[in-house]
């Protein structure tokens, strides 16, 4: 550690530590308490859905920006102005009396609070500690993200059932600004060269690019993958491009603007301007395989943390404070699992760490899916609830000093934007893609049992197909009891649409959980290309500038 203080040295992680913490807590929070935010705010699972993947959307959007201003201000400042604007989100969230507001102070002032925050924290652990120091210091704020996001459902639980969840974000504003207050110990490392500036185009070009990809996805069990299901309306038109669903169109338009502004940032180069992020930083190999690794990574544990709580209360009719509860096997394993991997790291490469954290996630997600049971309460399940979070946690004790140590001092501005963007468009698309999942084999699943079922008229099964043909939604089950007492189902036919609602319920938490195991295969096709030298040395290892 470059502080030769113990205590001092100790104080700075602590501080950054505890500004991690907060940038986690939140989405656990309001994932756990979303059946509380939804009556407090007369607004549905969809809405708040929609805040939290804005939320993450305008972090991964945003994120180079972000870095880019920790550049310039210096990123000790930057971190100052970032928990500043964060507190100020956070107590706008509390005091939210509708849903638009939510958007606003979460969803917005909250999300470009954290745009400086994530990357400061990731750039002023460089800047203070090196060598195995800086991996332990790495392997900290992994453990620390794993507690927010374990500590999230019991503390959003707790204090929604004895208070509100409005409290939560009340006392992150506290939080944030203790933090700045006693930030005198943090050591910046000194701006190189001069002074960059913002390449706005860049910025709006990564933007929109990013945002067309995340909105696509998001919206993928409404409108189809590639048969339109329902359809995005403009002016009271339906747009289904060549009779398809308008979301692989939407990805190819982001793909696509995402290519012109790589074309722009090395236009800028060229030129001698300051792009927002150096064309060469991608051909660093280490830090792109680190930032993939990192994308799939947060894509499963993002998703899971998010399907988990809305089937727990809107299926099970579970409180906050139960979810939480239920949700502990999972929370404790991450948590011991990501304090551990620095000491593996001693010994172990960051491939091997990270292989055995990805096999513990497939085989969670397959033990969860055979012991699932319709109250989730099992030994099995719990058993395979803290194999995947194990699992997480080994690799979030492994990606940021993969990532942070591929880079020298004068670009670990630009690479912990990178780092934030690829958590959180990561984030984005994990809970975008498994809430899609989830929703279209939901839809699918009741339309297959109720037409299968002979005992019910086929006015009825026409009925509930043409209910569900934009998307089923996961409902509670008196929610379902009213919907259905309220139509025009014969009364001896009511229960088993009932049954049949409920059972495509489970089956599609099945589905959706198992898609997580995919996911977590797929990230072997990232990990295998990670560092195979200990990852106690590669925080020291010697790094080369990008190139240009």
């Amino acid at each position: 550690m470059r502080h030769t203080g113990g205590v001092k040295k100790w104080n700075v992680i602590i501080l950054l530590a505890a500004a991690q913490f907060v940038m986690v807590l939140d989405t656990t929070v309001m994932n756990v308490s979303i059946s509380n935010v939804v009556d407090d705010l007369d607004s549905s699972l969809t809405q708040v859905q929609m805040a939290i993947t804005l939320y993450t959307l305008v972090m991964g959007a945003f994120m180079l920006l972000g870095g880019k201003l920790g550049d310039i201000l210096g990123r000790k400042r930057a971190l100052s102005i970032g928990l500043l604007i964060y507190g100020a989100g956070s107590m706008t969230t509390a005091l939210s009396p509708s849903i638009g507001w939510l958007y606003f102070g979460w969803s917005f002032v909250e999300g470009f609070g954290a745009v400086m925050v994530i990357p400061a924290i990731v750039s002023l652990t460089a800047s203070n500690y090196h060598g195995a120091d800086r991996a332990m210091a790495y392997g900290v704020l992994g453990g620390i993200a794993a507690a927010g996001a374990a500590a999230g459902p019991l503390i959003g639980g707790w204090v929604t059932d004895a208070w509100t969840w409005r409290v939560v974000f009340a006392a992150e504003t506290f939080v944030c600004v203790v933090i700045v207050l006693l930030q005198r110990s943090i050591a910046d490392a000194p701006r190189e060269g001069e002074r960059p500036r913002i390449d706005w185009v860049g910025v709006a070009l990564s933007a929109v690019g990013m945002g067309l990809i995340v909105l696509a996805i998001l919206n993928a069990g409404t409108w189809g993958f590639v048969k339109p299901r329902g359809a995005l309306t403009i002016g009271g038109n339906e747009i289904t491009p060549l009779g398809l669903s308008v979301v692989p169109f939407m990805i190819l338009a982001g793909l696509l603007v995402l290519a012109v502004f790589g074309l722009w940032e090395r236009r800028i180069h060229r030129a001698g301007g300051a792009p927002l992020l150096r064309p060469g930083m991608l051909r660093v190999f280490q830090l792109r395989i680190g930032l993939s690794m990192l994308v799939a990574q947060q894509m499963v544990v993002a998703g899971m943390i998010f399907m988990l709580p809305v089937y727990l209360q809107y299926v099970l009719g579970q409180d906050a404070l139960e979810t939480g509860i239920t949700i502990l096997p999972l929370s404790i394993a991450m948590l011991l699992a990501a304090f551990a991997g620095p000491k593996l790291g001693e010994r172990l490469s960051p491939r091997r760490i990270v292989y055995g954290g990805l096999s513990l996630i497939v085989v969670g997600s397959v033990v969860m899916v055979a012991a699932i049971e319709p109250d989730m309460t099992g030994p099995g399940f719990s058993t395979g609830l803290a194999l995947f979070g194990a699992g997480v946690g080994l690799l979030a004790s492994q990606t940021g000093n993969v990532i942070m140590s591929s880079v020298g001092d004068r670009d670990r501005g630009e690479a912990g934007g990178l780092q934030g963007t690829a958590q959180n468009i990561g984030a984005s698309i994990g809970v975008a893609l498994l809430g899609a999942v989830l929703v279209a084999a939901l839809s699918g699943g009741v339309n297959k049992r109720i037409s299968d079922d002979p005992t019910i008229s086929p006015t009825v099964q026409t009925g509930v197909q043409q209910a569900t043909e934009t998307g089923a939604q996961v409902l509670p089950a008196y929610e379902l009891e009213k919907i259905v007492d309220e139509s025009a189902i014969p009364d001896d036919q009511e229960q088993q649409v009932i049954d049949h609602y409920q059972s495509a319920q489970l089956d599609a938490i099945r589905l959706a959980m198992l898609f997580a195991g995919v996911l977590g295969l797929l990230g072997f096709l990232a990990a295998r290309k990670l560092p195979t030298i200990r990852a106690s040395e590669l925080a020291g290892a010697s790094v080369e500038a990008p190139p240009a």
